[in-house]
């Protein structure tokens, strides 16, 4: 059987949205939609061993997540990982060691969940551990969106006083342009022994494939605008869409 650490990282601190990873959206913590993704997943695949580690240096935001999701592991994060500049991988690779050590075996796959990507679903994350799995090639996969921008076409470059296309190129109609993605920082998921083994805490040191996800607007809040605009699409997707509101109301009620 395969198995799978899923790490659901948060700092204390938040320079462009203070205590976002606190707030409450439509009427719940927003931590709980990533977990709440996350056991829907777990439940979806009993042919993997799942296991779910909340690394933070928030006291509460950890309180928060034990008070409905007791079975989320907690990983004090250590002073040196706690600063706005520290790498994600660099996080990401304290999780596995120490949930390593804790459960006494290695995982396969890891997989991190952003928590102010609130808009994933259970098929998200299916879909993400998929695309790895298929390819043995792959270190690394994440989600994206489909850019709404072309940077041979429609994006420019300051140039100081004047600008031009962001990227040169000979193509005279967008059709014939490479695809181009946003990535949205939703899902990340790593082979074992990439993120174990890397010492640069790069991930473009690896072969990196990808995931699309549903364009929902806004993905990643990282101000008060994008949290009022993602709680406006998201009331209408959790409505209109099913995967979505499977989501919602898979958070557990307060006891």
């Amino acid at each position: 059987m395969e198995r799978v650490l899923i790490t659901i990282c948060g700092r204390a601190g938040s320079k462009g949205f203070a205590n976002k990873n606190l707030k409450t959206f439509c009427g719940q913590p927003l931590v709980y939609y990533t977990i709440a993704a996350a056991l829907l997943f777990k439940e979806a695949r009993p042919d993997l061993a799942v296991d779910i580690a909340l690394n933070t240096d928030s006291q509460p935001l950890a309180d928060l997540v034990a008070a409905r999701y007791p079975e989320v592991a907690f990983l004090p994060r250590p002073a040196e990982l706690g600063g706005d500049s520290v790498p994600k991988m660099a996080v990401f690779q304290n999780s596995l060691c120490r949930m390593e050590e804790r459960k006494g075996k290695r995982y396969d796959y890891i997989i991190d969940l952003d928590i102010t990507s609130p808009l994933r679903t259970e098929q998200d994350i299916e879909n993400a551990l998929a695309a790895i799995r298929r390819d043995a090639s792959l270190d690394l996969i994440f989600s994206v969106t489909e850019a709404r921008r072309n940077p041979c076409f429609n994006m420019v470059r300051d140039c100081g006083g004047y600008v031009k296309e962001a990227i040169e190129s000979p193509f005279t109609a967008r059709q014939q342009a490479p695809d181009y993605y946003d990535v949205n920082a939703s899902i990340y998921v790593f082979r074992r022994d990439f993120l174990a083994n890397s010492k640069t805490n790069f991930v473009w040191d690896g072969k990196i494939g990808i995931s699309v996800m549903m364009d929902t607007g806004v993905l990643d809040i990282d101000s008060e605008a994008d949290f009022l605009l993602m709680e406006a699409i998201a009331s209408h997707l959790y409505g209109r869409y099913p995967q979505f509101g499977a989501v919602q109301k898979a958070i557990r009620p307060a006891q």
